[in-house]
Formats: structure tokens, sequence, C-alpha cells
């Protein structure tokens, strides 16, 4: 009897400790688990270093050679006004992590520039892609950007032309920063060229089929004068004051009567700067009114194009989004952008085929 209660308590105490140590194994996480927890909310973790961009466009464009071979993050968010935006305290742990600071300079991102400088290890480089476009002499001072404030007209990536520049700086930049992807980042800089080359040949062609009479632009904020310049545009004026305020009834007044004056069809609100002033000047003035982008991407996604899923979400898809509307309101033929393709050249949208905008 005694034989048996022994056996049957080795027993039971067999089972006990195989059950233990299947309730510590359910609940201590494997180390695969736990290092792509860790991987997922720190990107140095993965080893791959850490590229911080500010503006959309400018975070696409730089995603596009980047690929996956480093991890590229914007600071400034979709539809906010980067001239006033002022970098919140979780943008300072982002910015103390960064390996490399991409901006566009220009004193468009003071403010953050400002925060990466005071935070920011002693060897991480800011690099500003606009302010190594153009020199000093090539400012342009306009509506907006008056030349007696001091701040030049920031927006060079409207300009395709511009963009490629920034694309080829941005890959210099990079290739300083990770060597051993040289070829990796030239091959994405090739493919990219090919597409900002296509967009340039789109915006031509619509140029072309715009009157020359209407070729004239009025907005709501100044961003088109570099892309005015390239294409051979005349901006005749930007709604917003400089002090990027609402304008008063005396300049409202003075708009109408230049739109009536200059005859164009058509004029040009902001994404960012929603108002109803200019459809105001539209119905006074009599002419269709539409909002263009310079630094919000079309439709729902990410900037980073290794994360985007949709092919619109694009710098490229951004500015053949502009095309269409500039055309149909000064009376071109926004058609010609249908087969434009806007995806990224790395990531979801990166498809053997070619990937095109249709017409809304």
């Amino acid at each position: 009897m005694i034989e048996k209660l022994s056996a049957w308590l080795l027993a039971l105490s067999c089972i006990m400790v195989a059950c233990s140590a299947n309730q510590n194994t359910a609940i201590s996480p494997s180390p695969d688990r736990t290092s792509t927890a860790t991987t997922t909310g720190d990107p140095k973790s993965q080893n791959k270093p850490l590229v911080v961009t500010t503006v959309a466009p400018l975070t696409n464009i730089v995603s596009n050679i980047a690929g996956d071979r480093l991890q590229v993050q914007g600071i400034i968010p979709e539809g906010t006004d980067s001239h006033t935006f002022e970098p919140r305290p979780s943008d300072a742990e982002l910015l103390r992590k960064a390996n490399l600071i991409l901006v566009n300079g220009l004193h468009l991102e003071s403010p953050t520039e400002k925060m990466a400088n005071s935070v920011k290890p002693k060897d991480t480089k800011i690099y500003e892609l606009g302010s190594h476009t153009i020199t000093q002499d090539q400012w342009m001072f306009d509506f907006s950007f008056p030349k007696e404030k001091g701040d030049p007209n920031p927006h060079l990536w409207v300009d395709t032309k511009y963009a490629e520049v920034y694309a080829r700086l941005a890959a210099e930049q990079l290739t300083e920063l990770d060597p051993k992807d040289k070829d990796y980042f030239a091959t994405n800089l090739k493919n990219y060229m090919k597409r900002l080359e296509a967009l340039d040949k789109v915006t031509r062609d619509v140029v072309a089929s715009i009157p020359a009479k209407n070729r004239k632009l009025l907005t709501y904020h100044d961003s088109w004068a570099y892309w005015s310049r390239e294409y051979g545009f005349d901006v005749i004026g930007a709604i917003q004051p400089s002090d990027f305020k609402e304008p008063s009834a005396k300049d409202v007044a003075k708009l109408v009567e230049q739109i009536r004056q200059v005859g164009v069809p058509g004029i040009f609100g902001s994404e960012v700067y929603p108002s109803k002033v200019e459809e105001q000047i539209a119905r006074e003035a009599h002419v269709k009114t539409a909002n263009t982008a310079d630094d919000e991407l079309p439709g729902k996604g990410s900037a980073n194009a290794m994360e985007d899923t949709n092919p619109e979400h694009t710098y490229i898809g951004m500015m053949a989004n502009n095309l269409r509307i500039i055309s149909d309101g000064l009376g071109g033929n926004p058609k010609l952008v249908d087969n434009l393709n806007t995806g990224n050249v790395v990531g979801p949208t990166a498809t053997a085929g070619a990937t095109t905008t249709k017409s809304r």
C-alpha cells in the first residue's frame, strides 16, 4: 500500500513540474518576439540609420532614394503650415536619435533646426537641400515673401527641375551616411530621376495646352514662384498677406479688380490654408477657383515610400494633381496627365507595370 502511495505521489510531482514548465514558457516571450517588438519601437535597433526630414514632399523624395536600407521619418505633419510649425517635445527625441537630418532650409523650418541643434549628437549633420540647390543671388521674393522681411520663397521643390537636384543631393548625403549601399542608392536615384523627367515633360505638355494669355497664376499662398519661372507662367499675385493672415477688404477689392483687368479664367486656393476668401474673390471676379497643394500629398498614406500603398500619395502624385487643377482652371488639357506614373520606385507601389493616375 505504501509503495503504491509513493508511486502515485511521484507521478503527481512530475505532472506538476511539467505544467509549471509549460506555464513559464507561455508567459515568457520568445527571443524572436522580443526582438520584433524592440525594432518596431526604435528604428535604430534595426541597425538602419535614421534619417529625419521635414515636409512630406521632401520625405517622399528622400525615401525613394533610401528604400529599405535606411529609416526615413518626417517631422512636419501633412496639412500643417510648415512656416509656423513648432516642433513638439516628442520631435526632440526623434531628432536626438537621428543619424542625419535633411531639411529644406531657406528659413522654412527655423524652429525645427533650432531644436535639432540643441538636442542632436555633435556628429549628426543637418543638411539644407534648398540652400545647396540655389545660391543667395537666386532667391526669389514675392507677395508672400517680400524682400524687406529677408525670408526668400522657400518652395523650390514645387519646380520639378529643383526636385531633381534635391534627389541627387539626397543620394549624396545618404551615400555618405551609408557607403556600403552606394550602388543601391544610385540605382534608386536613376529610376526616380526617370519618373521626375517624365513629370517635367508632362508639365511642359500641359503648359503648352493652356492658352498663352491664361498662363498667369493668382494663388492663395505664394508657393509657385520657382515653378512659374521654369515653366513660363506669370505670378500676378497672392491672396494671403506676408504675415500669413487673411487679407483685408481693401486687399480683396484690389485683387478682384486685378483679375478683371488681367482676364484670367481661374484662381487657386490652398489645401493647407483653408479660406473662403478665394471663393468670395472668384464670385466677384466671375472666375473658377480650386485648391492646389505644395506640401500635402493627395489621398491618405505615408510620405515614406516603404510604408505607402497609395500610388498617388507621392510628390509626383501631388504635382500631377496640381497640373490637372491648373490646366482645368486655365483652359488647358488635364487629360495629358493621365499616363504619368505617380508611384514610388521602391516599396509597395513599385510594380513592374506603370501605375497611372486617372482624371477626376
